[in-house]
């Protein structure tokens, strides 16, 4: 009889999804700056200055920047689950990682709407 030992809070499903659809947002928004790239005939500052003044342009970009740093998270949760065996060093990496990637997000906040 195989004796089956749970770990961890059944993230399986929902992070799978969740990296998919942060994916798909993240490629949707890469061709939509490729899109401005190339119908765009100059580039300068004030074409960029143009296109992310625009409040739907920022929405955007955040909702890019928030799927990559959740992308990011559930990747390197996993590596630090699969390959980091002591329990300190794993919470560690664990903290360190969460609070630059909030840091990374407070940061984005203030670049999009900064002055």
């Amino acid at each position: 009889m195989v004796k089956r030992v749970v770990v961890g809070a059944h993230y399986g499903a929902r992070d799978w999804l969740v990296q998919r659809v942060s994916a798909v947002v993240m490629a949707v928004y890469i061709v939509v700056l490729a899109g401005y790239e190339l119908w765009q005939p100059y580039h300068n500052y004030d074409t960029w200055t143009a296109l992310f003044s625009s409040q739907w342009m920022r929405s955007f970009s955040l909702l890019f920047l928030l799927g990559l740093f959740y992308h990011a998270w559930i990747g390197v949760r996993d590596i630090v689950m699969d390959y980091v065996k002591p329990t300190v060093v794993r919470l560690f990496i664990h903290v360190g990682t969460v609070l630059v990637l909030v840091l990374y997000g407070i940061w984005s906040v203030q670049i999009l709407w900064g002055m």
